[in-house]
C-alpha cells in the first residue's frame, strides 16, 4: 500500500518537513530540549508504521480486487458516476474510521494498544504516527470493512489515505493558530485545534472529538465538543510521564505490560 501509492510517502516526508519547521517557528506550546532525543520514539515508531501498512498491504489491495472483480458492495446496486462513487468512499472510509477510533477507546483491547498513541506528553507532528503496530492492524481491519461494504476500488482508497495522512500530520502540529478561522473551518473538517482536545489528560475531553477527517461524525454521534483552553490542556495521561516509559522498547510493551509491573 505504501510503495504502491507514492503520494502518501511524499505527503508523509513533504508535509513532516514543512510542518516540523513551522511549528518550530510559530509553537503552540514551547516544549523542553534536545528536540530529535525526545521525538526518536516517535520517528521509530513512524517507520514500523510504514513497515507495517507495507506487510498488509495485499490485505487491502486484495479485498479492493475482490470486491470490484465480483461487483460485491453496496455502490454496485445502483448506477453511481465515478466522481460521486469517489467522493462516497472517501466519506464511507472516514466514517469506518471514526468507528474504529470510538472502540479502541470503549475496548479495553483497544485502549490498550491506542494509549501508546495518546501517551505523549508533548503532542507535536511527530505525534500523528506514533501508533502501535497493533493498531496499525486494527485500523486496516475498518479499512477491508469499507471497502467490503460498500465495494470500493484501490484509486478511492489510495485518495483517503493520502488526505488522511496529510490531515493527520496537521491536526496533531504543534502550531498557533487564527482561532476564527480553525473554529469556521472544524464545522466540516477537524482541524488542529479541534483534535488537541482529544489529547487531553481528562478523560472527559479524551473520549471527545474522534473523527478523522470530517468533522460533522462527533457532531451526528454527540461526541463534539468545542471547549478548547489551551492555557489549562494537558497533553498525555497519568502514570506515563517517566522517560523510562517513553523509550521505543517500552511503548512497544505498553499494550501488553502489567501497569502494576511496567
Amino acid at each position: 500500500m505504501w510503495l504502491s501509492d507514492p503520494m502518501r510517502i511524499l505527503a508523509l516526508v513533504v508535509g513532516g518537513g514543512v510542518l516540523w519547521s513551522l511549528e518550530s517557528l510559530l509553537p503552540l506550546y514551547r516544549y523542553e530540549k534536545p528536540r530529535w532525543r525526545r521525538e526518536l520514539p516517535n520517528l521509530a515508531l513512524t517507520a514500523l508504521l510504514v513497515l507495517t501498512n507495507l506487510a498488509l498491504s495485499f490485505v487491502i489491495a486484495g479485498s479492493s480486487r475482490f470486491s470490484t472483480d465480483h461487483k460485491f458492495g453496496l455502490f454496485f446496486l445502483f448506477n453511481i458516476p465515478l466522481w460521486l462513487k469517489g467522493v462516497l468512499g472517501v466519506i464511507a472510509l472516514d466514517l469506518f474510521t471514526y468507528f474504529a477510533h470510538v472502540l479502541m477507546h470503549k475496548s479495553w483491547i483497544g485502549w490498550r494498544f491506542h494509549r501508546v498513541h495518546h501517551s505523549d506528553k508533548q503532542v507535536n507532528v511527530t505525534t500523528a504516527f506514533r501508533q502501535h503496530p497493533g493498531e496499525t492492524v486494527w485500523r486496516v481491519i475498518w479499512y477491508v470493512l469499507a471497502i467490503t461494504v460498500f465495494g470500493l476500488p484501490m484509486w478511492v482508497v489510495v485518495i483517503y489515505l493520502a488526505a488522511s495522512t496529510l490531515n493527520a500530520q496537521l491536526e496533531h502540529t504543534n502550531l498557533r493558530l487564527f482561532e476564527p478561522a480553525d473554529r469556521a473551518l472544524r464545522w466540516f473538517f477537524v482541524t488542529p485545534n479541534m483534535h488537541k482536545v482529544h489529547h487531553s489528560r481528562e478523560q472527559l475531553q479524551t473520549d471527545t472529538n474522534y473523527a478523522n477527517i470530517f468533522s460533522v461524525w462527533d457532531r451526528i454521534f454527540g461526541t463534539y465538543t468545542s471547549t478548547i483552553d489551551f492555557q489549562r490542556l494537558q497533553y498525555g495521561l497519568d502514570g506515563f510521564n517517566d522517560r523510562r516509559r517513553q523509550t521505543l522498547a517500552a511503548l512497544l510493551r505498553m499494550p501488553f505490560a502489567s501497569d502494576s509491573k511496567y
